[in-house]
């Protein structure tokens, strides 16, 4: 039997912190239905050929625009883009490419596994940002809870390193993000991304920041577990100190699984501060 640290366990197993998620996500669903009802959209194209390697797009029909590439979160072993299309009500609507992917999930695959296939979304967005209306020098990456720590790991990411030396991201927006993996490794969460330590270090990307630290934004519920509130703090802190431009922003009177919708919704302090840091 699995031996689980019980202070981490009740600061990081949320569906048992809040019985009622899955409200939330009808919610999700319901809001992004409309996204795609509503707003042009190109569905499901393939970013690659490994398992759920695709994304879906809600381009702009002029210019070249500040583009918004999300991830989404589910502890790296749950959800699917089309849980999360509604942030693209807020941010389409203003002028921004909305890019929402799929990646293959755990246990299926590794945790290092993930990072590669977002990486290729980000390598396939850059390439064709242009067709879709896109600016492939305005890349923003978003992420929430794991997608959260995967928006961490492409701004660390050396893409020189992977031929891609005109990539340059232009900024991020972590939502209630992980960037400290170690304390994952005696919870629930592990069984199915199966951590040791080295692999957790090695995916905490409070460790390695980028050379270069572009505009950021960690925003958390302020009513979020002490462990979340402080790992998007620690964050921040870090990437300051580095001369990096974070902004930590704790959202009032919200949670883990209704604060991901303050991204899309317009005039929101969350929606407001993403489309300062696109410029739009």
């Amino acid at each position: 039997m699995n031996s689980y640290d019980p202070h981490f366990e009740s600061e990081y197993n949320l569906r048992a912190r809040h019985p009622d998620f899955e409200t939330y996500f009808a919610r999700w669903q319901e809001e992004s239905d409309k996204a795609r009802r509503d707003l042009p959209c190109n569905l499901s194209l393939p970013y690659g050929n490994g398992p759920n390697m695709t994304l879906d797009i809600f381009p702009q029909s002029q210019g070249l625009n500040p583009v918004c590439l999300f991830i989404h979160g589910g502890y790296w072993r749950a959800m699917d883009k089309e849980l999360f299309s509604y942030p693209a009500i807020g941010l389409n609507e203003a002028g921004v490419v909305f890019i929402s992917i799929n990646y293959a999930l755990a246990p299926t695959i590794s945790l290092d596994g993930i990072v590669e296939q977002c990486r290729e979304a980000v390598l396939w967005v850059h390439r064709n940002a242009e067709a879709y209306g896109g600016d492939p020098t305005r890349i923003h990456i978003s992420g929430h809870s794991a997608g959260g720590h995967l928006t961490a790991m492409m701004l660390s990411t050396n893409w020189s390193e992977r031929g891609a030396t005109d990539i340059k991201l232009a900024g991020g927006i972590a939502i209630s993000g992980m960037f400290d993996l170690v304390p994952l490794i005696k919870t629930s969460i592990n069984d199915d991304i199966n951590l040791d330590r080295e692999a957790a270090l090695r995916n905490s990307p409070i460790t390695f920041l980028p050379k270069d630290c572009p505009p950021l934004i960690a925003a958390v519920g302020a009513g979020e577990t002490d462990e979340f509130l402080r790992q998007s703090r620690e964050y921040t802190e870090a990437w300051n100190d580095k001369d990096g431009h974070a902004q930590y922003l704790p959202v009032p009177s919200l949670h883990h699984f209704d604060v991901i919708l303050e991204l899309g919704r317009s005039g929101s302090e969350l929606n407001d501060a993403a489309l300062a840091q696109m410029g739009v």
